[in-house]
């Protein structure tokens, strides 16, 4: 198929007219028409020509990270909305069906709605959040798309039409307030969806008055982001490149360090040449990619895979960041692996890469405490043992506090872990469950992992 660098959405509503889906069983059609009720689906032309391996579908791991799959659904909700859709019911019926599943299956893991919203002069600031220390997320309303959905997304929210479920703010003078009265603060990480989404007007409207204001704390700006993989045309020749990059190289002339935070997660997403192009333009302007991916089953749980996503990403200049474990939400139960097997993949895999690509840590879960590193198994004291470790904690001291659960094969989160040695509770559960009891109603710290 011919190249085209003019950006073209697919979603249910159109997916079909896609010339390589003429070769995938009708079957298969009917799983991305169901699930894509209640998960979001939207890929684009870049990812469907120069991605994804069309002879090896529904198997190849790109087809998977942007299709929806039948298995992302529970049995039950995947036969409840195929029988309304097989029954002729109406769009309102199936939306209805769908909005009461999507309330089952998490939205919003690790309090991010009840814990991590930050004030100012007792105003909730309903499009930040604030959970360590020393960065700020800010959703920008503009960015909260993405040229593409994942499909094992933790923020998938956001995409679903349900306003409740949405972060988003336009008032980044608030966010310039809130940072001049909290100097703690010396990152601020533009996230969503995906603020590269937006154009580099919109962009600026948000990053400028940071550079403006008075902010010596402020020493880090952020943008969490997938357009290198999914649209690397953001950053070659769409209308406003020039702009874009302008803005990137601005950031570091103003003394600030920009870093990209870039989501790849698989090895064949680097291998097109515009993908490696976007990356070297990136670079000319000053920042930083560091990249990030969550370790997910039927996409890349192979150590093989994350030796060769790491090495090729240091030779084109990034750095890698992390190795996340699968959050509990949507549809963890298809992606997740055990921590134990996640533990071992990533050990593996690090054993095969220079010190160049050892940068990389995980696997580390984002849990409503902070993110939680699984360093290994061992024994102790006759006991087998996991062994972990705070890389971040709402309490800064708890990082690097190393802490011990029974040994758990099975175990795919941190609630499923329970204390070694007999011991009743974490280290930090009674301090966690502290922080609740001041912050809003009594509620029991496991509820919040």
């Amino acid at each position: 198929m011919a190249d085209s660098n003019r950006y073209k959405a697919y979603s249910l509503a159109n997916f079909r007219g896609i010339p390589q889906m003429a070769g995938v069983p009708e079957a298969i059609k009917f799983d991305i028409e169901v699930v894509g009720q209640v998960l979001p689906f939207k890929t684009n032309n870049f990812v469907v020509e120069h991605l994804i391996d069309w002879a090896d579908v529904p198997d190849d791991p790109l087809f998977v990270l942007n299709f929806p799959q039948r298995g992302m659904l529970p049995p039950h909700h995947y036969d409840e909305i195929a029988g309304l859709i097989k029954g002729g019911a109406s769009p309102a019926t199936v939306r209805e069906a769908a909005d009461r599943i999507r309330l089952q299956l998490n939205p919003h893991p690790a309090g991010q709605i009840s814990h991590n919203i930050p004030t100012l002069e007792g105003e909730a600031l309903d499009g930040m959040q604030h959970k360590y220390r020393e960065t700020v997320l800010f959703f920008p309303s503009q960015g909260q798309t993405c040229h593409a959905y994942c499909s094992f997304c933790f923020r998938w929210p956001q995409f679903v039409g349900m306003s409740e479920l949405k972060f988003a703010s336009r008032e980044v003078d608030r966010l310039v307030a809130y940072l001049q009265t909290h100097p703690q603060v010396t990152d601020v990480l533009f996230t969503g969806g995906d603020p590269l989404i937006m154009s580099a007007r919109h962009l600026a409207d948000y990053i400028e008055p940071l550079l403006d204001a008075d902010l010596p704390s402020l020493r880090h700006i952020r943008i969490g982001t997938k357009a290198l993989s999914y649209w690397p045309y953001k950053f070659l020749s769409d209308d406003d490149t020039d702009d874009l990059l302008a803005l990137f190289r601005k950031v570091g002339e103003r003394g600030k360090h920009l870093a990209l935070m870039a989501h790849f997660n698989h090895p064949s997403e680097l291998e097109p040449a515009p993908v490696r192009d976007a990356i070297d333009r990136v670079r000319q302007t000053g920042a930083v990619i560091r990249t990030q991916s969550p370790l997910l089953r039927h996409i890349n749980d192979d150590p093989a895979l994350w030796q060769e996503m790491w090495g090729r990403q240091v030779l084109l200049g990034c750095v890698p960041y992390y190795m996340f474990v699968a959050r509990d939400t949507g549809a963890q139960h298809y992606f997740a692996v055990p921590l134990v097997r996640a533990w071992e993949i990533f050990r593996e895999a690090y054993q095969r890469v220079s010190g160049l690509c050892r940068t990389v840590r995980g696997p580390s879960m984002s849990a409503n405490p902070g993110k939680v590193q699984v360093l290994g198994v061992s024994e102790v004291r006759g006991e087998k043992v996991i062994e972990m470790r705070f890389i971040q904690g709402r309490n800064p001291d708890w990082v690097h506090r190393p802490f011990f659960a029974r040994y758990d094969e099975a175990a795919t989160w941190l609630n499923e872990l329970k204390p070694a040695f007999g011991e009743a509770r974490f280290f930090y559960q009674d301090e966690l469950e502290q922080f609740y009891r001041e912050n809003i109603e009594i509620r029991h710290a496991e509820d919040y992992e």
